[in-house]
This record gives C-alpha cells, sequence and structure tokens, in this order.
C-alpha cells in the first residue's frame, strides 16, 4: 500500500495491484491458521476451565498463580514474583493487594533493604495450599492430554515465552 496525499492535502491509501494476495496467502491469514489466535484461543480456555474451580476459593487466575508461587517458595519479593509470573509492578501490585485485603498473604518491607516488599502466605493463604492443589490435577486431568504431550507443550510454551517475559519485566524492582 502507497499513501499520496490528495488535492485537499489529506493522504488517502492507494492500493498497488501488485501486492495482492492470492488464495493461498488468503487462507494462510485465517485466524485459525495463526500461532497467535491458537495461543490466545488456548489461554481463554485454561482461564475458563479453572474459573469454576477457583470461584469458590475466593480466587481469580492470576491469583492462583501467586499462591502456587508462594507455595513453592516464600517469602517472596513483589519484583521475584513480577518475574516469574511475568507480571509487571502496575498488574501484580494490585491483585497482591487484594490478596492481602482477602486476609491470603501479607506484605512488609524488607529489613535489610527497604526498598524491597516482601511477600508472604498467612495461615488462611496456607490453608489453601491441598485446595489448589487439587485444582492443579483436576485441570490436568480435565485437559485431557497425556502427561508427557502436557510436559512437552509447557516446555514448548516456556522456551516461546521466556524472551518475550524478559521484554519490560521489572525484575527485583518492588514497589506495593
Amino acid at each position: 500500500m502507497s499513501v499520496s496525499p490528495d488535492a485537499a492535502g489529506a493522504l488517502r491509501p492507494q492500493l498497488l495491484l501488485s501486492s495482492v494476495l492470492d488464495n493461498n496467502a488468503l487462507q494462510d491469514a485465517v485466524p485459525e491458521n495463526q500461532l497467535s489466535f491458537a495461543l490466545y484461543s488456548a489461554s481463554n480456555r485454561m482461564i475458563r476451565l479453572h474459573k469454576p474451580l477457583l470461584d469458590p476459593l475466593g480466587l481469580t487466575f492470576p491469583q492462583y498463580l501467586v499462591m502456587l508461587e508462594l507455595f513453592h517458595d516464600a517469602p517472596r519479593s513483589v519484583g521475584e514474583l513480577g518475574a516469574r509470573l511475568a507480571m509487571d509492578t502496575g498488574t501484580i501490585t494490585p491483585l497482591l493487594k487484594r490478596l492481602e485485603a482477602s486476609g491470603k498473604v501479607t506484605r512488609t518491607r524488607d529489613r535489610e533493604d527497604e526498598r524491597r516488599v516482601l511477600v508472604a502466605l498467612t495461615d488462611a493463604g496456607e490453608a489453601l495450599r491441598e485446595a489448589l492443589w487439587a485444582v492443579t490435577d483436576k485441570i490436568g486431568t480435565t485437559c485431557q492430554i497425556p502427561g508427557e504431550r502436557q510436559e512437552a507443550l509447557r516446555d514448548t510454551l516456556g522456551a516461546f515465552a521466556r524472551p518475550i517475559c524478559g521484554d519490560g519485566v521489572s525484575g527485583d524492582q518492588d514497589v506495593g
């Protein structure tokens, strides 16, 4: 497509006939043939599968991910959680505030470095451990993908996501 000014000075697109796509290229351009659409659809499906399991526990999908990270290793800094979950501080801080307001986590300043905010589980948060492991197991069976294929898919998607997640993630900056 080229753009040229018209008599009134406004820009008007002009199609170049030589760049018209052939049928094969058009067929490849439909959403279901796009990697991005497959990832988008799979992500939406996973969130929809989790919702009825997490709602009774008072958690959203991103909060569930934070809780799993904290079950693995706590306390964690806001920056560490953000980096592990590919969330910037503008996303993770309000999420953590809601978890704190619901009594599942605490946020405290690091005594050794006041710039860092540490997130830890409360007793109420810790009490969700088995219920959240059950959610993880239920999702694994609901997906109807054999374990070794799930692992291969997870590894492939992880390798794809790592370079993207490394861009713009706040690292160890802690605001919260």
